[in-house]
């Protein structure tokens, strides 16, 4: 059931689904037969999809730092550690994603994760260069450079038209967050 090859994903955009749509994929995988290892930048361990996807055979959920502030709400200090972090997580997780031959990999938000100045651009670019030839790259966020995009084999953009948010609704549970 192996790839030939596998290709780099990119859905960015200010509209809502590019999770959802990362997920989605990755449970399609999954349910393939294919082995998936997941992580979500920026986001606490405790979002509603991983609760469902600890539960699917074939997917591999990293845990990472529970998101205390939003980037913007962070001191110079806080984001250079939570950059340490973050860098230190995706060098382990790629490695993972090697040595244990994973088919795809989820590196959900670390575009918006760039964006935010806290990691280096760099690090994925590289990696992206010499990734192993079969594993399927899904990355999520608003914002991918001009680089990025030139990595990727796919990159699709949803475009926000309306969300509740722009009237102050709060997210909901199980449907937006």
């Amino acid at each position: 059931m192996k790839k030939d090859i596998g290709y780099v994903h990119i859905y960015c955009g200010d509209g809502k689904g590019k999770t959802t749509t990362g997920m989605g994929l990755c449970v399609r995988a999954a349910g393939y037969g294919y082995r998936v290892l997941l992580y979500q930048f920026m986001k606490n361990n405790k979002t509603s999809e991983r609760s469902i996807l600890k539960e699917v055979p074939n997917i591999t959920l990293m845990d990472g730092l529970d998101q205390e502030k939003f980037s913007f709400q962070m001191s110079e200090e806080e984001k250079a550690e939570r950059t340490l972090f973050y860098e230190d997580q995706f060098r382990k997780l790629t490695q993972k994603a090697r040595e244990e031959d994973y088919d795809v990999l989820f590196l959900d938000e670390l575009i918006y994760t760039i964006r935010a100045g806290l990691f280096h651009e760099e690090l994925l670019l590289d990696f992206l260069k010499h990734k192993p030839e079969k594993l399927e790259v899904i990355l999520t966020g608003q914002g991918p450079s001009q680089a990025l995009i030139d990595a990727a084999d796919y990159v699709s953009e949803i475009k926000k038209i309306k969300h509740p948010f722009d009237q102050g609704l709060p997210a909901r549970k199980g449907i937006e967050s």
